[in-house]
């Protein structure tokens, strides 16, 4: 019986868990500080067991670790690389969903002396976009070409039918995450010309791109895509781009939230009020005699029917809607209201949209080619979001358990000896990559 320890029993962990229960010979554990959550998702197996777990009790981490063959770490990053230095200790493995940090990095060669794998960003973006890239890249190298663009972007989205709202959006996933990035400056390759944006001007970068069959999206950078030129092997492409999709109408939206200040993590000096509404007034200065959408308007040089301003207004913004007394910041207190509003309802589907885009030199001729990745929720059961994050995590735990993952030290998903098992359970399961090429 092997043994699998899995942190966490946030939004994204149970179809993991469940297809690792379904897996004969597996016993998995799984520790969260909610245990609830976890007993919620065993749901009773035998080879399964919910403890309770605060990540700081460091004497029961390292008991559950060493217990573990394969430990998954789904807590928030910052935990990884002390799961990380107790996986070393006890010489077992680690998988994460999260992007590869620096001091995770620096653990490689402790890792490879230790015998162990050390696998992050094997879920959806950071994953499952690494893993298709790259085999769509290695595929025109072995033909002789080389890159000569790159582009791929990623959307979490209702699907059509559930986009209900006029911020076109729902949170299937953590909507603070969600506000966090939105906060995140961004670089991409164009044309052989590094392009710099900071997180306050993200929002005014977007483009509207159409996905064949599936609809058209704004399209604006996401974080740093200058690394991937050297993460992918691509010596001579002249862009390099990764970026998100929204439905039409959130970039504009969502650079005026920024401008008031809504994505704030500071208390605001000064505030004394009770309301959303206070606080809109509080962040422009108003005054408690003025139109607040009025004034709002005008202090973000709106006109007063703009849809941008009626969106605020649906949120709540300008409501006598009570803030939270468990926060403190505009942040907490914009996710808090975001989720009353914005998350799935029962029977909805979320939708996951990925589109890559290649441009492929050969020395007789050129090829475009696109590759689309267009998944759904289930409705009453897994987003669509938790499967292609959750799986390929999950997926990789099966292939190390078997031995058929046969490698050491930090890594990503981009070699063939990771990403072809991955992506070939992944088709099976139905999680497959549409992909047209066209000679020019």
């Amino acid at each position: 019986m092997s043994n699998v320890l899995v942190l966490g029993a946030g939004m994204i962990s149970r179809p993991l868990v469940r297809y690792l229960l379904d897996q004969p010979g597996y016993f998995v554990k799984m520790a969260s500080r909610t245990v609830s959550k976890a007993e919620k998702i065993i749901d009773s197996h035998e080879r399964g067991k919910a403890e309770a777990l605060n990540v700081s009790n460091d004497a029961k981490l390292e008991k559950l670790v060493t217990e573990s063959d394969v430990t998954v770490s789904l807590l928030p990053y910052i935990y990884h690389v002390k799961v990380a230095k107790l996986c070393i200790k006890h010489k077992k493995h680690l998988v994460t969903t999260s992007y590869v940090s620096d001091e995770m990095r620096e653990l490689d060669n402790k890792a490879r002396e230790a015998g162990v794998l050390f696998l992050n960003e094997c879920g959806l973006d950071p994953g499952i976009d690494h893993m298709s890239a790259m085999r769509i890249i290695h595929k025109i190298k072995k033909k002789g070409g080389v890159v000569v663009s790159f582009k791929s972007t990623t959307g979490a989205l209702p699907s059509h039918e559930a986009n209900t709202n006029p911020f076109g959006y729902k949170f299937s996933w953590s909507p603070r995450g969600v506000l966090l990035a939105s906060r995140n400056p961004s670089k991409w390759l164009e044309d052989g010309k590094e392009i710099s944006i900071p997180g306050e001007q993200l929002f005014e970068n977007y483009i509207l791109q159409d996905v064949p069959g599936v609809g058209t999206f704004e399209n604006y950078p996401n974080r740093n895509s200058l690394p991937y030129k050297d993460v992918y092997g691509l010596k001579d492409t002249k862009t390099v781009y990764r970026g998100t999709f929204r439905m039409t109408g959130w970039c504009e939206t969502m650079r005026k939230i920024v401008a008031l200040g809504w994505l704030s993590e500071e208390p605001v000096k000064g505030f004394s009020g009770k309301t959303y509404g206070d606080l809109t007034r509080h962040l422009i200065g108003a005054g408690s005699d003025e139109n607040l959408p009025m004034a709002t308007a005008a202090f973000l040089g709106l006109d007063t029917y703009s849809a941008v301003l009626k969106r605020l207004e649906w949120l709540g913004l300008f409501s006598d809607e009570q803030l939270p007394n468990d926060r403190d910041n505009p942040l907490d207190y914009l996710n808090g209201i975001t989720l009353e509003k914005m998350s799935m309802d029962k029977g909805e589907r979320d939708m996951i949209v990925m589109y890559h885009d290649f441009m492929a030199g050969y020395p007789s001729k050129k090829e475009y080619i696109t590759s689309t990745l267009v998944e759904y929720g289930i409705p009453g059961g897994d987003t669509a979001i938790a499967r292609t994050v959750a799986l390929p995590a999950a997926i990789a735990v099966k292939k190390i358990l078997e031995g058929k993952m046969d490698i050491t030290g930090v890594h990503i998903p981009v070699i063939p000896e990771i990403y072809s098992p991955i992506l070939d359970e992944l088709e099976e399961m139905g999680i497959k990559f549409t992909e047209k090429t066209e000679v020019l």
